[in-house]
């Protein structure tokens, strides 16, 4: 497929919390302008295909609609997904085999994109943190390698549904008599519905979404001994991911993800000196990742 055949480019950044899109004008020279970007609902996999589809569908609407653009058919559309739930093959066959028919489309984790984002394209490594995490690397002799990221509830460590899940866990105990009450206690057992027959609702119908909505209550009350327990062992986990990444420590490493920036404080010293700020995000690192599928380098 050659740029010749493609009116514009997408990039998007699928996850259980939201979907961000950005949209670009490619031209016959080979030069991209950024139009407008945009958001929308989940479109993390483990939601679901029909629904991942239609916020991708409704945030590329969405794009368009900001620029001023009435939408092409998606033949003269490139599209780059980072999706969360990428590691389930089957998950990733089911969607791409409903692609809409768009001129291209390469469909990848959202933390590879996340990676592509952060570093311009360039190697380097990510820890990306937000309702899930992963851990990705890519070498100056272009070999790939990911941590963690294995899915909530049982990897994904120091995310969102990590620490959200970990929130609940003290909040029964604490109903039960097993743990003393505190702040940060109290504040986790309202927001799940006040009492213990509520939760148990809550619980019956939460996704990794909803425990995601607790971790902010843990960096709120951080003063408080058992939400900073949880904060720490979150920036320990950080650090086994970027010393699993990278063991010399010499590759530039960046924290990305809603959440990254926010544990920053809580990762061990040498960590916290090193990591940095993304260069851009994970849908610019989509877009840039299907304009060289296109075989074209923007820069």
């Amino acid at each position: 497929m050659r740029i010749s055949s493609i009116d514009y480019l997408v990039g998007v950044d699928g996850g259980g919390t939201g979907t961000r899109v950005r949209l670009a004008r490619a031209d016959a020279q080979g030069q991209v302008q950024e139009l407008a970007t945009a958001a929308s609902g989940p479109s993390g996999l483990g939601l679901g295909i029909a629904p991942a589809w239609a916020a991708v569908r409704d945030g590329v609407a969405k794009a368009f609609g900001a620029a001023g653009v009435e939408p092409p058919p998606p033949a003269r559309i490139a599209i780059g997904l980072g999706l969360a739930g990428v590691h389930n093959k089957a998950w990733a066959r089911e969607f791409a085999a409903a692609d809409p028919g768009y001129g291209a489309l390469r469909l990848e984790s959202d933390g590879f994109t996340t990676l592509m984002g952060a570093h311009g394209g360039r190697p380097g490594a990510i820890v990306a943190i937000g309702t899930g995490s992963v851990g990705e690397v890519w070498r100056p002799d272009g070999s790939r390698h990911e941590v963690s990221g294995w899915g909530f509830p049982a990897g994904d460590e120091a995310s969102g549904g990590w620490i959200g899940l970990r929130a609940i866990g003290l909040a029964q105990k604490v109903l039960d008599g097993r743990a003393a009450p505190g702040p940060f206690a109290h504040a986790v057992i309202q927001a799940c519905g006040g009492n213990r027959d509520a939760i148990q609702v809550w619980l019956g119908r939460a996704t990794q979404t909803d425990y995601a909505t607790l971790a902010p209550l843990a960096l709120h009350h951080a003063i408080d001994p058992a939400a900073r327990a949880i904060l720490q062992a979150a920036g320990e986990e950080i650090g086994a991911v970027a010393h699993a990444l990278d063991p010399t420590g010499t590759l530039p490493l960046a924290l990305c993800g809603g959440l990254g920036g926010a544990l920053r404080d809580w990762l061990p010293p040498a960590l916290a000196a090193r990591a940095r700020a993304p260069e851009g995000d994970s849908a610019a690192g989509a877009l840039k990742m299907i304009w060289l599928e296109l075989d074209k380098d923007p820069q």
